[in-house]
C-alpha cells in the first residue's frame, strides 16, 4: 500500500492528466456505443413492467373470482337452511292449537323468504361481478400476450445491438481500466463524480479558443497559463470539469486563418 502511494506521488501532474484525457476518451467512446443502443434498454425494461402489472392484475381477478364463488356457495347453503326451516314451520302450521301460533309461525315463515330473496339477489349481483372479472381477466391476458410477443422482439433487437458492440465494449473497457491505476484517487474520484453530473458525460475537457471545452465560459489568461504549465491540476470555476492543455492533449493548436488580400480594384477613368 506505501509504495502505491509513493508511486502516484512520483507521478508527475502531467502523466496523471494525460491518462485522465486518455480515459476519458475512453469512457466517451463506450457512450458513444451507448447511444447506439437507443431506447432499446428502457423500452425493454417498460414491457417487462407492464407485463408484472397485467399478471398482478390477472392474479388479483382470480382470487376476488375464489372469493365470490365462496360468497355464492355461503349464500346457496343459506337457502337451503332457510326452506328446512321453511317446511318445518308449514308443518308445524298445521298442528297449531291458536291464532296466537299460527300468526307466529307465518311471521317466521315471511321472514325466511324474505332473506331467501335477498340471498338470492346477492348471488345474482355476485354472479354478475363473477362474469365482469372473468371478461377482464380475458382482457389483461389479451394484453399480456401481446407485450410479451413485443418483448421478445425488443430483447431480440437489443441482443443484437450488444452482440455487435459487446467485445468492442468489453476491449474499451478493459483498457479504461488499466488507466485508472496511473490516476491518484481523489483526482479519479472528483473526475467520476463530475462525469455523472456532466449532461455530456465530460469530466476533464480541453482549452478551446480561450474558453472551457466544457460549459465555453472565457478562461482568464492567468488561469490558462497556469493550465499549460501543468503544476497542478485545475477544474473550471464556472462547471467544475477538470481542464487540460490542447498540446499535452495530443491535438493540434487551431491555427488562425488568414485573411485573403483585398483585391486591387482599378481605378475608373
Amino acid at each position: 500500500m506505501a509504495t502505491d502511494k509513493k508511486q502516484e506521488k512520483e507521478r508527475s501532474v502531467e502523466e496523471r492528466l494525460k491518462a485522465l484525457y486518455q480515459l476519458q476518451s475512453y469512457l466517451s467512446e463506450i457512450d458513444r456505443i451507448k447511444i447506439l443502443r437507443g431506447e432499446l434498454p428502457n423500452e425493454v425494461k417498460d414491457r417487462e413492467d407492464e407485463i408484472v402489472r397485467y399478471q398482478t392484475r390477472i392474479a388479483k381477478h382470480e382470487q376476488e373470482i375464489d372469493e365470490l364463488k365462496a360468497f355464492i356457495n355461503q349464500k346457496q347453503g343459506e337457502i337451503e337452511n332457510r326452506k328446512v326451516k321453511i317446511a318445518k314451520y308449514e308443518e308445524q302450521i298445521n298442528n297449531v292449537r291458536n291464532n296466537r301460533e299460527f300468526a307466529f309461525l307465518e311471521k317466521e315463515k315471511e321472514f325466511e323468504n324474505l332473506e331467501i330473496e335477498l340471498a338470492e339477489k346477492n348471488i345474482r349481483d355476485a354472479k354478475a361481478k363473477q362474469d365482469q372479472k372473468t371478461a377482464e381477466i380475458e382482457h389483461d391476458k389479451v394484453e399480456l400476450d401481446d407485450n410479451q410477443h413485443i418483448l421478445e422482439q425488443k430483447k431480440k433487437e437489443l441482443e443484437e445491438i450488444v452482440s455487435e458492440t459487446r467485445q468492442e465494449e468489453e476491449s474499451i473497457r478493459l483498457k479504461a481500466k488499466e488507466l485508472e491505476p496511473l490516476i491518484d484517487d481523489y483526482t479519479l474520484a472528483a473526475f467520476k463524480r463530475i462525469r455523472k453530473n456532466a449532461r455530456n458525460g465530460l469530466g476533464i475537457v480541453t482549452v478551446e479558443r480561450n474558453a472551457c471545452g466544457g460549459c465555453f465560459n472565457r478562461i482568464p489568461p492567468q488561469r490558462q497559463l497556469e493550465i499549460r504549465m501543468h503544476k497542478k491540476v485545475i477544474v473550471c470555476e464556472y462547471c467544475g470539469r477538470i481542464m487540460i492543455d490542447p498540446g499535452l492533449a495530443g491535438i493540434a493548436p487551431e491555427e488562425p486563418k488568414k485573411e485573403a488580400p483585398a483585391k486591387k480594384t482599378r481605378a475608373s477613368k
